[in-house]
C-alpha cells in the first residue's frame, strides 16, 4: 500500500484570535499547524471585545458559539451619562439584540483567545517565547530561522501578529500605510466599584475625552481613557510616560476620574494604543501571507475587529484546502476578504470627534443627540449608526475535505 503523501506545514506567527483561529480551521482541514508567539505564554487578560454577524456563524460552524457565551462579560447594555452620573441615554443588548453597540456575544479578548486555544488541543503545536528573525522565500519552502537559533521549513507562514508587526515588516517592508484616526485610547483593569453595574457607562468629560466603565466576568472593572487629538509621538512613549501622558490629560475631568486614574496609578495591564489601520494593497507574498490585524487593523472604533479575525482565518483555512495551488488560493482569499475587510474600516473621521467634544457646547449638543437616538421608535434605527457591516459577506460553503499535496 502506498503511503499517504506527507501533510503540508503551516507556521502560524502569533496567538492572537486571528492566529488560534486560523490554527483550529487548518489542522482540521489535514495540515501540519506550528504557532509561534513572542511571549513566553499563553497571554489571558484584555479588554472587551465582541463578535457580530459572520463571525458568530463562523464560531457556530467551530461549535464554540455557546462556549463563547458561557464566558460573555455580562454586559447588557451601554448607558451614557453626565458628570452626576445621571442617565443621558441607555441602549440596551435585551431590546436591541445583536444590532446595538454592545453585542449579544461579549467577551473579554483573553477569554476567547483561550477558548480558541484550548480548542486546538494537542493537534496544533505551540511554541512559546520565541519569534521569526528572518524568512528565506523559496519555491519549494519558505525556510524561517527563529531568535531561538532553530531553523525549519515550511509550506506556508501565516502573519497573524498585531497592528505593529515585526513579522510582516520582514517581507512587506514600508508596505503599510496607515491610516491614523487621531485617537488615543488607554485601556487597564480597575477595583470593581459600588456604581458600576452591568452596564457600560461612558461619561464625555469634554476637551476631546471620555471615560468609559465596563463589567467584566472576573469580578473587578474595564477603564477605557480616549483622548481624541492627533498623533504626536505617543505611539513611541515608555509605560511610565503613557500613564503619566494620561493622568496629565484626566487629572482635571469630573465624574469618576479620580477613581480611575487611582487605578491607572497601580494597575500592571495599562494597554495603550495610539488608533491607525494597517493598509496593505496585498496581503500575500510567494509563502507569507497576512491575516487578522498584521493585513488590515480596523481599530476598535470600527466595532468588528474581532469578527474580520475570525471570518479571515476561515476564509484563508478554506482557501488552501481547496485551491488548486497556494497561489490561486491566496488571491481567492484576498478577492472574497477585501471588500469586507474595506467596508469594516470605513469609519468617517470625524466619528471620535463626535464621540468626544472639544467645547461644553460640543459636549451639550452631543447629550441632546443621545437623548433624541434614543426614543422610542428611534433607538432601532440610530443604532445602526453604532455597527459596522458585520454580515456584509457571503461566507462560502468549503467542503470538509484535506488539502491537495
Amino acid at each position: 500500500m502506498a503511503a499517504e503523501p506527507a501533510r503540508k506545514r503551516v507556521l502560524v506567527a502569533g496567538a492572537s484570535i486571528a492566529g488560534t483561529s486560523a490554527a483550529w480551521w487548518l489542522q482540521r482541514r489535514g495540515f501540519d499547524v506550528t504557532v509561534v508567539e513572542r511571549h513566553p505564554g499563553f497571554r489571558d487578560g484584555g479588554q472587551n471585545i465582541d463578535v457580530r454577524g459572520a463571525g458568530r456563524k463562523v464560531l457556530a460552524k467551530m461549535g464554540l458559539e455557546q462556549a463563547v457565551k458561557d464566558n460573555g462579560t455580562g454586559e447588557a447594555g451601554i448607558r451614557f451619562v453626565d458628570e452626576h452620573d445621571n442617565e443621558i441615554a441607555e441602549f440596551d443588548v435585551e431590546e436591541l439584540g445583536s444590532e446595538g453597540p454592545t453585542a449579544e456575544l461579549e467577551i473579554l479578548r483573553g477569554d476567547l483567545a483561550r477558548i480558541l486555544y484550548e480548542a486546538c488541543g494537542d493537534d496544533v503545536s505551540f511554541r512559546f517565547g520565541d519569534v521569526i528573525k528572518a524568512i528565506e522565500d523559496g519555491a519549494d519552502a519558505a525556510s524561517v530561522i527563529f531568535e531561538s537559533g532553530a531553523r525549519e521549513d515550511f509550506d506556508l507562514v501565516i502573519v497573524a501578529e498585531g497592528v505593529g508587526s515585526s513579522t510582516r515588516e520582514l517581507v512587506f517592508q514600508g508596505e503599510n500605510e496607515p491610516r491614523w484616526l487621531d485617537v488615543t485610547m488607554g485601556y487597564f483593569t480597575i477595583p470593581k466599584g459600588q456604581s458600576d453595574d452591568d452596564h457600560c457607562r461612558i461619561y464625555t468629560a469634554g476637551e476631546g475625552r471620555s471615560i468609559w466603565l465596563r463589567p467584566d466576568n472576573k469580578g473587578t472593572t474595564r477603564a477605557i481613557l480616549v483622548v481624541q487629538k492627533e498623533a504626536d509621538g505617543e505611539d513611541e512613549l515608555s509605560p511610565e510616560r503613557q500613564k503619566a501622558f494620561l493622568v496629565d490629560l484626566f487629572r482635571d475631568a469630573c465624574w469618576e476620574a479620580p477613581r480611575v486614574l487611582a487605578g491607572l496609578e497601580t494597575t500592571n495591564d495599562l494597554y495603550f494604543d495610539v488608533l491607525r489601520q494597517v493598509k496593505m494593497d496585498r496581503w500575500s507574498s510567494g509563502r507569507v501571507v497576512l491575516t487578522g490585524d498584521a493585513a488590515w487593523c480596523a481599530t476598535p472604533i470600527a466595532g468588528i475587529g474581532t469578527t474580520l479575525a475570525i471570518v479571515g482565518a476561515y476564509v484563508l483555512a478554506g482557501e488552501l484546502s481547496q485551491g488548486p495551488s497556494l497561489q490561486h488560493a491566496l488571491k481567492r482569499y484576498d478577492e472574497i476578504m477585501r471588500p469586507f475587510v474595506e467596508k469594516g474600516q470605513g469609519v468617517p473621521k470625524i466619528a471620535p470627534k463626535m464621540l468626544q467634544p472639544q467645547t461644553r457646547f460640543g459636549v451639550a449638543l452631543q447629550h441632546a443627540v443621545l437623548r433624541v437616538a434614543a426614543a422610542p421608535g428611534i433607538k432601532q434605527i440610530a443604532t445602526k449608526l453604532f455597527i459596522s457591516g458585520a454580515d456584509e459577506i457571503e461566507l462560502p460553503d468549503y467542503a470538509s475535505v484535506y488539502p491537495r499535496n
